[in-house]
């Protein structure tokens, strides 16, 4: 089982009821997954609910890690997904559960990592979490009623995951000698820019500097940088603070 595709991260942002996140180990165990991952569940961990609407999927349920924000719930992850319904507010690459399968499967075989993101039962992902990810996957329903629970949402992606691997030809992508960054790569990339821009006076729309930030994350997100490329983009960062501290016939 060692050389077989592990999967994707299932990440559970702020989970409000025990019983979903149960529902949600049975979901995924049904398609082979494992790794679940929560963000700050409303009624603490461990939970008793959990357990019993798990119905006996309990590898999820025994692996589950717990983290205090997203930020860190994706640091190791090389590449993020957030299924979203959002698809309108948002100017991220959009994807069915079937592409975004077929690309974590290449993508494992390579041995990147990826993580899946699905929001609170009644709010869904904010903008903001949205932002975080790489490519949004939108699960096709009727347009006249898109709602799904989450544990729906969950086993709709995981049977699009378990059913590419029943088929014989695979479409791979090919990553060449390219790593994608870790997500704590990226972030420290990202803070270090913000931190530079603000310090420049860009943001001179305290109003719009929300928009601002979302715009210049979807912009490297979609990217999909490596860790090569952002070790150049922090070199960049760092020549042009070197830049600002000399002034040159009267300019900086």
């Amino acid at each position: 089982m060692s050389d077989q595709p592990q999967g994707f991260a299932v990440i559970l942002v702020e989970p409000q009821l025990g019983e979903n996140i149960g529902m949600v180990s049975r979901a995924m165990w049904n398609c082979g997954l494992r790794e679940l991952r929560i963000v700050n569940p409303r009624d603490g961990w461990p939970n008793q609910a959990a357990i019993d609407a798990a119905s006996g999927a309990m590898i999820p349920i025994d692996n589950a890690k717990i983290y205090p924000d997203i930020a860190a719930a994706v640091a190791d992850l090389q590449v993020v997904y957030a299924s979203s319904d959002r698809v309108r507010e948002m100017q991220s690459r959009v994807v069915t559960p079937e592409y975004a399968v077929r690309e974590i499967r290449a993508l494992d075989g390579q041995g990147v990592t990826a993580g899946i993101l699905f929001g609170p039962e009644r709010t869904g992902l904010f903008n903001d979490d949205i932002a975080r990810a790489s490519a949004l996957i939108r699960i096709p329903t009727n347009p006249e009623f898109t709602s799904l629970n989450l544990a729906q949402a969950v086993l709709l992606i995981g049977y699009a995951w378990w059913s590419a691997g029943l088929s014989e030809e695979q479409d791979y992508v090919a990553l060449g000698e390219t790593v994608p960054a870790t997500r704590q790569e990226f972030d420290g990339f990202f803070d270090r820019l913000v931190e530079g821009l603000e310090k420049g006076y860009f943001f001179r729309s305290p109003r719009l500097k929300p928009h601002t930030l979302r715009s210049l994350r979807t912009l490297f997100e979609r990217a999909r940088l490596s860790s090569q490329e952002v070790r150049t983009l922090q070199g960049v960062i760092n020549a042009l603070r070197r830049a600002g501290a000399y002034r040159f016939d009267g300019r900086i």
